[in-house]
């Protein structure tokens, strides 16, 4: 392994199993259904794989540890009188810019509804109104009130909880907490050479290297949010599915596309905390350091427009003003209002001394959703036989070049479910009796892995993030190839370097698939290409089999996987 770039002469897909020794036989455990990924679309596969087998479902940390958790704002769906199915289409195609798939979008819409209904049924709390009707709140980019949420701003802990307590009743699931899935095993099937999944090698600190036998896998890793100095994202969103789906050889789309949240908590020395959308749908203002709003020049929709919009509308006036951040004004909602509306947001900021009753509170950008991933059908099957994906890791044609706000984990629960039950219908494959690691010592030096990653994600923010240009994204590639060459070829035995790999492939990823978009569209602008080419309405498809991506265009979602 020398190189991440796609001039070199080598890929980054030529060290297939990340496995730290060598001919050593390991302990094998076997199962129907491998599901790698404890969020709401790994669990809802999983309960759904469940009614046909059984389930193994891996959390890299414990198992409550996702961005599932983290989520703030709600679940989008038509549930209002005054509410359509074509109003949330809609509202969902003009975020997405134009790379939305539109029979992924009338998929999710569709089966909305329902999915409030399953989690209704498995206990979830949501929140109501005074005559127990469920109560609906608005987010950016959405022209009506459909956002159900628990708990004011904690609906992913609400949701991540009910989940985890339905998968956890259910006989035909086993979950196992803090165990990393290194890699996917293949076999190739067939004189053409295609490759077919059959499950994964895994490492846990108690019990060591393990091989899980599967009939299918199912990634649900999340998305590869750390890849950015500034992230709102939990700790392990470190690209480790999207990674380990290009080293088997499925497609991998839309990498340049990377949301980033206008509003995460900017305070020196503390964590990005993200500050709910819900807020400003709430009626909270954006203003600068004088008070002055500077966002309803900008879009119709003011504070709520689409987050790119927001996003960039706000780095623009930093650039202006030379400040380091803006401030979200929520003082109409006054500090007893806030509290009732925001308990966990209340109680957070109150640590760092801020009652945003009365006081301003300070946000900046930051990342927080990837929107490319591993190439997927509407039931989420790749283009890899027995490997299936679903969530943020997977891309499905449905956010288009912008995603809309709370329609995440709607994806997790509608496109996790058709995930779980396609995998759970998958045919058994014969597996190698035996399997050995086939990677050499490196005879490169060892860079640190700590600074490596330090490093990368500062790249990663300066010359790969809201505001991009060819000079700046040539310098990220070559500096990823730097670091690739010292890391992508050791054999590691800790989870920090294996994320350190994961990292590297991602980013590499994302950065080809920047340079090679010249143009702004939704989360992606250039500053070299400053408006949008009807060229490049279509969706890039890398593959560790090309150096060049094809170019796909919108209609032929089924296609590519």
């Amino acid at each position: 392994m020398t190189s991440a770039l796609p001039h070199a002469s080598e890929t980054i897909s030529d060290r297939r199993y990340l496995i730290p020794f060598r001919s050593q036989l390991l302990p094998q455990i076997f199962t129907d259904v491998l599901v790698i990924g404890s969020g709401v679309a790994g669990l809802r596969a999983a309960m759904e794989a469940s009614t046909r087998g059984e389930v193994i479902v891996l959390a890299k940390g414990a198992l409550d540890r996702s961005n599932t958790a983290l989520a703030q704002g709600g679940i989008a769906a038509v549930l209002a009188a005054d509410d359509t199915r074509e109003g949330h289409i809609d509202d969902t195609l003009v975020a997405g810019a134009g790379l939305c798939e539109r029979a992924t979008v009338e998929t999710l819409v569709d089966e909305g509804a329902r999915a409030i209904d399953f989690l209704l049924a498995q206990g979830m709390r949501f929140d109501r109104e005074a005559d127990g009707a469920l109560s609906l709140t608005r987010e950016g980019g959405h022209h009506r009130r459909r956002i159900v949420h628990s708990d004011g701003d904690a609906t992913g802990t609400e949701l991540a909880r009910t989940l985890l307590a339905a998968a956890a009743a259910l006989p035909a699931i086993r979950m196992f907490e803090q165990c990393f899935a290194l890699d996917l095993l293949t076999a190739g099937q067939g004189d053409g050479g295609d490759e077919r999944v059959l499950g994964a090698i895994t490492h846990h600190p108690k019990y060591g290297l393990q091989i899980i036998w599967a009939r299918a896998v199912v990634l649900a890793t999340g998305g590869v949010g750390q890849l950015w100095r500034e992230s709102t994202n939990s700790r392990i969103a470190t690209g480790d599915g999207v990674a380990m789906a290009w080293r088997a050889g499925a497609k991998i789309v839309d990498m340049e596309f990377a949301q980033f949240h206008p509003t995460a908590l900017y305070i020196a020395g503390a964590p990005r905390s993200l500050i709910s959308e819900a807020v400003r749908g709430e009626g909270a203002k954006l203003v600068d350091r004088s008070g002055r709003r500077f966002m309803e020049s900008l879009h119709p929709l003011g504070e709520l427009a689409p987050r790119d919009i927001v996003s960039r509308g706000i780095i623009d006036h930093l650039a202006r003003v030379q400040d380091s951040c803006v401030f979200l004004d929520a003082k109409q909602m006054g500090s007893t209002g806030f509290r009732a509306r925001f308990p966990g947001l209340a109680q957070m900021l109150a640590g760092y001394d801020i009652d945003p009753g009365k006081d301003l509170i300070p946000v900046t950008p930051a990342a927080h959703y990837t929107i490319g991933g591993v190439a997927t059908d509407l039931d989420g099957r790749t283009s890899i036989a027995g490997l299936f994906a679903a969530g943020e890791v997977a891309w499905n044609g449905l956010h288009g070049a912008n995603r809309l706000a709370s329609n995440s984990l709607l994806e997790g629960l509608v496109f996790g479910r058709r995930a779980g039950a396609a995998a759970a219908s998958e045919p058994t494959a014969r597996s190698p009796a035996r399997l050995v690691s086939d990677i050499r010592p490196s005879l490169r030096a060892e860079l640190d892995l700590a600074d490596s990653r330090s490093s990368l994600t500062s790249a990663m923010w300066r010359n790969v993030g809201i505001v991009r240009s060819g000079a700046g994204l040539e310098g990220a590639l070559d500096m990823i190839e730097f670091w690739s060459r010292y890391s992508l070829d050791k054999i590691f035995d800790d989870l920090h370097g294996w994320e350190l790999q994961n990292l590297l492939v991602a980013g590499s990823l994302v950065a080809r698939a920047a340079a090679w978009r010249e143009e702004s569209r939704g989360t992606h602008t250039r500053t070299d290409f400053p408006t949008s080419s009807d060229r490049f309405l279509a969706h890039s498809v890398w593959s560790r089999h090309q150096a060049e991506p094809a170019v796909v265009a919108l209609g032929e979602v089924g296609v590519l996987a």
